[in-house]
């Protein structure tokens, strides 16, 4: 799901405004072992309770393998990529995260979605701002988020 802001026309003043509102809900995206499992390759974190369905089902709590914390975290890029704004010719940085807690596991095969809260916008400069994102890994049918992060980006426009 995007927002009206999610168009390369839209002006920095237009985000401005909107600090303290929900900018947008991504679609669902279901978290499936083949993404788990080249996850664990590219971190070199192949703990049984992610790649072992067999394993992970018989000897943890979880009843079978769950997403690496890390994986859910690294998918915000695609969740704001469907509902953040967009600055023509702007370049997007991620500046970091004050605050990320993993409050559920995400077992394989569950969908999740990202929902961001503009908490503040903060222009640097006349080329460059700051917006941070109170962001919410939901998982469907559960009654606690995957995660919540505080997420700093940096915009700065061309020009």
């Amino acid at each position: 799901m995007t927002t009206d802001l999610a168009s390369p026309l839209t002006p920095p003043q237009t985000l401005a405004a909107q600090v303290s509102q929900e900018i947008g809900v991504s679609d669902w995206l279901t978290v499936t072992q083949a993404q788990v499992d080249l996850f664990a390759d590219a971190t070199g974190d192949h703990q049984f309770i992610h790649v072992d369905p067999a394993r992970a089902a018989r000897e943890s709590a979880f009843g079978g393998p769950i997403a690496h914390g890390f994986l859910s975290l690294s998918l915000l890029t695609r969740f704001s990529l469907q509902v953040l704004p967009v600055f023509e010719g702007a370049i997007g940085i991620n500046y970091g995260f004050d605050k990320v807690r993993f409050l559920t596991p995400v077992p394989v095969g569950a969908r999740i979605r990202g929902r961001f809260v503009l908490s503040e916008f903060t222009s640097r400069n006349d080329r460059e701002f700051t917006t941070r994102y109170a962001v919410t890994v939901e998982i469907e049918g559960a009654a606690r988020p995957a995660l919540v992060a505080d997420w700093i980006t940096m915009t700065v426009l061309q020009g």
